[in-house]
């Protein structure tokens, strides 16, 4: 039976009249006070915007922070290079795994909104009490600079560590709040069954990795040169400024945001369809967990050398020759800008050129699976982290050559250009290698598990960061037994990250191996996604 012309309109939004499609009541939808929204006043990108800017600070504050975190450690804080690597790798773990606990509170208590309303509160909180540990007497460490000359530097007190301790921690709880549900919120404003909309939206996963990109780039290099050069302070205190303005951007959106209502109950079922419903699921969720917990745990190695790029990268690079014009010299956390530099340069090429071709050889639209597409950034971090070993190689013989080994404070005569290639092989990985992971577990768990999946890629990292903590310290302690110099000595002249660098790609070797037999054997639960 034909379907009426005024029906027809009311079916299909793109039919309408713009002024009436404008007007359009959405179904399911709610604006912040539980009120029904329509089209032209709600949502699209004049409210993602709001979002995405408040995405974009909380990555602009966190990087700023973790790239140069490691000198802070050695520094006021007065801890060795084994001991503060340790620790930045456990931080780092816990701000990756904490959204596995802000995707279960999002889903079944909070909402997302709401999480990213907690999670900027956190974040303000959080980098207000950092500034405040590094500005306000009482609680920051003596300075170098306020000591008489010739006295060393007092070990900082424990209420100082403790209060330093805290406001980082907060911060990684802030990133389990936000991390599960800024993208998600953001693409929630546009209309998936929208054609104009959904194609907009198709266009916010592109331009959020490119402005994420960007922002990480200026985060490590702009903070890190305000803290090596201005001042822990006021290093500490402009991520602080800007993720309190963004969450001021993020509150002036509210009356715009679409909410998206949980779905109603169904009628009361006979309770044995009902029991059988509940088992199906349970099937298809145990089901997609068996299925990928393997390839999870085989990508893991990746997350241990991918936490080496906020740590032993950063010390490596503080004793080369890094100037660039004259007297200029790059901060040590800014040679971390040539990892999103890549993925800027990597990202055109690799849609363009490298999947077109792939494209034409594979048969496949994608070019790659998903898998294929891990694995490739498997290999890559795998050289990457080889190539590593032989640039601290080389700088060791370098220190040698020069009689440097006892002057740990003497730029070795190196530039920083040799460190090129292994933050770019990364910047690289990352583009193979995560956004792969990200696809898979979101493409291959149940609908009502995908903010659980994302979660669950998410910890690659912080599992990652925590097994890297682990072998530092344990391998500090085997290699300084006796009185000798540990792979991670103070004195990096006498260190051997080298060693350190040579095992990781062993692990990341025998990985890769394991990887591949079980990316071999994988069913996808789209047969079309398999060729």
């Amino acid at each position: 039976m034909s379907m009426d012309p005024a029906d027809r309109m009311l079916a299909d939004p793109l039919l309408l009249p713009l002024p009436a499609a404008a007007k359009q009541v959405l179904a399911g939808v709610t604006d912040y006070r539980g009120r029904p929204v329509t089209r032209g006043a709600s949502g699209g990108w004049r409210s993602a915007l709001f979002v995405v800017a408040v995405e974009i600070a909380g990555s602009f504050a966190y990087f700023g922070i973790s790239a140069n975190l490691i000198t802070y450690l050695t520094g006021p804080l007065g801890q060795s290079n084994a001991s503060a690597a340790a620790a930045v790798n456990a931080w780092s773990g816990t701000a990756s795994l904490m959204p596995l606990l802000g995707a279960f509170l999002a889903d079944a208590y909070l909402g997302r909104y709401r999480s990213i309303i907690l999670a900027c509160s956190l974040y303000v909180l959080g980098f207000g009490m950092l500034t405040l540990s590094s500005t306000v007497p009482p609680l920051r460490p003596a300075a170098s600079s306020h000591l008489p000359s010739g006295s060393s530097r007092p070990p900082p007190q424990a209420l100082q560590v403790a209060f330093f301790y805290v406001s980082l921690y907060l911060i990684a709880l802030a990133q389990g709040a936000d991390k599960p549900c800024g993208l998600a919120f953001a693409a929630d404003q546009f209309d998936a069954n929208h054609p104009a909309e959904r194609a907009s939206r198709a266009s916010l996963f592109n331009w959020w990795f490119f402005c994420m990109a960007i922002g990480i780039s200026v985060a490590v290099s702009v903070v890190g040169y305000i803290q090596d050069n201005v001042g822990w302070g006021v290093g500490f205190g402009v991520p602080c400024a800007i993720v309190l303005a963004a969450f001021a951007v993020f509150l002036m959106g509210t009356p715009t945001y679409r909410l998206y209502q949980h779905k109603k109950k169904q009628p009361p079922k006979e309770e044995e369809e009902e029991e059988q419903q509940q088992q199906q699921n349970k099937a298809m969720a145990s089901s997609a967990l068996r299925r990928l917990l393997p390839i999870w745990a085989t990508s893991l190695a990746y997350g241990v050398v991918y936490a080496q790029i906020m740590t032993l990268f950063n010390k490596q690079g503080r004793t080369l020759d890094r100037r660039i014009v004259g007297a200029i010299q790059l901060p040590p956390a800014a040679l971390q800008t040539l990892g999103p530099a890549s993925i800027l340069l990597f990202v055109p090429v690799y849609d363009c050129a490298i999947v077109p071709a792939l494209r034409w050889a594979t048969g496949n639209p994608s070019g790659l699976t998903m898998l294929q597409r891990v694995g490739a950034g498997m290999a890559t971090s795998l050289a990457a982290v080889s190539v590593a070993a032989l640039v601290e190689a080389r700088r060791l013989a370098t220190a040698r050559e020069h009689g440097l080994v006892d002057q740990p404070g003497v730029t070795v005569p190196m530039t920083w250009a040799w460190m090129v290639p292994q933050y770019a092989m990364m910047g690289v990985a990352d583009v193979l290698a995560v956004v792969g992971l990200q696809e898979l577990f979101y493409d291959q768990m149940p609908d009502g598990l995908r903010s659980l999946g994302l979660a669950l890629y998410l910890s690659v990292m912080g599992i990652g960061g925590f097994i890297s903590s682990l072998l530092i310290s344990i391998i500090d302690g085997i290699t300084s037994r006796g009185g000798r110099d540990s792979w991670f000595a103070d004195n990096l002249n006498r260190a051997h990250l080298d060693y350190f660098y040579w095992l990781l790609a062993g692990i990341s070797a025998l990985e890769l191996v394991l990887y591949l037999g079980f990316a071999r054997s994988y069913v996808y639960n789209h047969q079309h996604l398999a060729t």
